[in-house]
């Protein structure tokens, strides 16, 4: 018994000293309520564990959260499935954070019982990022320059429309320029938004590369589906597989805001 009960001590303090939040909750009992909470879920949503035990996860909800995503918790849930997904919660003193929710359900066969483990985290800020991404797609035409920041030293040009000799004219015109301003170690070209992908693209993303080498900038490209990839190699002979990837630019935010959270 002494054994198990260090073991228990241990993994409660090596859970403790995760970043993320982490749920348990026990279908077995009426409403599934919480039977622990971690210290890094208490710090995110400002609530302490009395507060939390023994309720439901759905005091995290407010007027902003999507009902979408709350059928879909619900509809994982009633199926005993695995679910993951982001959803606008709320902390104690009301202020709304996104959170990336991963919920698994788990089957303890020497206790014959079921228990649900939710891991949370914060991706306000990287939401923020996509947020104004978007707007900032959606304004393109008036944008003085394609060149849209997202954090410091990482920026995307976001190819919309069709992009024609004069609209790649004035990119190159300008990328330098703007480069240097922004000081930039990371140009994210995003292919995602344009309506004609054809050998004059192709072309142009490589020139830009070889631009950007030349002064010590990475180019990654994303929103590139399997299908021009593939148009790609054709229009060219050359992929555009040998220039770094990324299936979106919301894909390499997570990639970025992981690899900064490994090295805290």
């Amino acid at each position: 018994m002494e054994e198990s009960f260090d073991k228990t001590q241990l993994l409660t303090k090596l859970l403790d000293r995760t970043r993320v939040g982490i749920l348990v909750t026990d279908p077995g009992q009426k409403d599934n309520p919480i039977v622990y909470a971690n210290d890094g879920f208490l710090l995110m949503t400002g609530y302490s564990e009395p507060e939390v035990i023994g309720t439901n996860c759905r005091f995290l909800q407010g007027e902003g959260t999507d009902p979408a995503a709350v059928n879909a918790l619900r509809t994982a849930i009633k199926n005993e499935q695995s679910c993951s997904l982001e959803i606008l919660n709320y902390k104690k003193n009301g202020s709304p954070f996104w959170n990336e929710l991963n919920i698994e359900c788990v089957y303890l066969e020497n206790y014959s019982s079921k228990y649900f483990i939710g891991i949370q985290k914060d991706i306000t800020i990287q939401k923020e990022i996509e947020f104004n991404y978007i707007d900032s797609v959606q304004r393109i035409e008036t944008l003085s320059t394609p060149i849209v920041p997202l954090v410091h030293g990482v920026a995307v040009i976001p190819l919309v429309g069709e992009m024609g000799h004069s609209r790649f004219d004035h990119m190159f015109e300008t990328v330098t320029q703007e480069i240097t301003r922004l000081d930039l170690a990371t140009l994210i070209v995003d292919v995602s938004g344009l309506e004609e992908f054809n050998e004059y693209v192709v072309e142009g993303i490589f020139r830009l590369r070889d631009i950007l080498q030349l002064i010590g900038t990475e180019t990654i490209v994303t929103g590139m589906a399997p299908v021009l990839a593939k148009e790609s190699l054709s229009l060219t002979g050359t992929s555009l597989k040998e220039i770094k990837s990324a299936s979106s630019v919301k894909e390499f935010l997570r990639h970025y805001f992981n690899k900064i959270e490994h090295f805290k």
